[in-house]
């Protein structure tokens, strides 16, 4: 069985990891995946490659399957909300034709 979705992804400082996973889990969001993240945007080029002081200047990208668009926009309004006047990070959204293999998210 498959079944639509949205999935908000989160690029931003892995310094907010944990406060950002909060955010996610106090929206009902059943889970998400995060992996190391590098690149250039509008703040200059971020790189995963060597660690830096303490490793706090490195990227994270959140990628968090929602089962309806208000859940992802909720999170992504209150993260950048919180964070993206402070901190780096871009968030966006992408509509989901199916997951497969999904027990429930």
């Amino acid at each position: 069985m498959t079944q639509k979705a949205s999935k908000l992804v989160i690029v931003t400082e892995k310094v907010l990891l944990k406060k950002i996973a909060k955010i996610i889990d106090e929206a009902g969001a059943t889970g998400y995946t995060v992996v190391d993240a590098g690149g250039k945007g509008s703040r200059n080029v971020r790189s995963s490659g060597q660690p830096t002081i303490g490793d706090t200047y490195s990227n994270v990208k959140f990628e968090v399957l929602t089962p309806n668009r208000d859940m992802a926009v909720k999170i992504s309004d209150q993260v950048a909300a919180n964070f993206f006047d402070d901190y780096s990070g871009i968030s966006y959204i992408c509509d989901v034709m199916e997951v497969l293999h999904a027990h429930t998210f």
